[in-house]
């Protein structure tokens, strides 16, 4: 049984930082890409930032430079840190684990950032 699930959310004042987990089971981790996607009220889910099956990393332009994505493979776990919040970045996030044939999500954690 493929589990992703996430924590670290809460809430957090504008400025602030916080890191997220998704830790992974019932995968072949090491293969998959593993991303994180954030959907806020009224709005679809977006790209914020993964690794590819390559490994390389793809992040949205909207936290380039503010965000980090980072992987334990040992641990099968994947980390989002996410430094200087602002209130836009307020979503539920989620973790996906993608390879060619399958995409799994985590059940998503609530980050409200406030002004």
């Amino acid at each position: 049984q493929v589990q992703l699930v996430e924590s670290g959310g809460g809430l957090v004042q504008a400025g602030g930082s916080l890191r997220l987990s998704c830790a992974a089971s019932g995968i072949s981790f090491a293969i998959f890409g593993m991303g994180w996607y954030r959907q806020a009220p009224g709005k679809q889910r977006e790209l914020v930032a993964r690794f590819t099956s390559g490994g390389s990393t793809n992040y949205a332009d909207s936290v380039k430079g503010r965000f980090t994505i980072s992987r334990d493979n040992a641990k099968t776990t994947v980390y989002l840190q996410m430094n200087s919040l602002k209130p836009e970045d307020t979503a539920v996030y989620y973790c996906n684990a993608a390879s060619r044939f399958y995409d799994y999500w985590g059940q998503g954690t609530q980050v409200t950032v406030s002004s």
